[in-house]
């Protein structure tokens, strides 16, 4: 269930970003690129869940 919510979530904040960062700089949305974006952050997101913040078992 986790990584569903990751995946949605991802792709929400990944679209609001581009959207924004297109708008001011005065390009046309791509959603394309915020697909990639929101992979990039599924990758990190899965990545620091799983290997870097993992809890050592006693």
């Amino acid at each position: 269930m986790r990584y569903i919510f990751t995946i949605i979530w991802s792709l929400l904040i990944s679209a609001a970003v581009t959207y924004v960062l297109t708008s001011m700089a005065g390009e046309p949305f791509i959603l394309s690129e915020a697909v990639i974006l929101a992979v990039i952050f599924m990758i990190v997101t899965f990545l620091m869940g799983d290997v870097i913040l993992k809890e050592k078992k006693n």
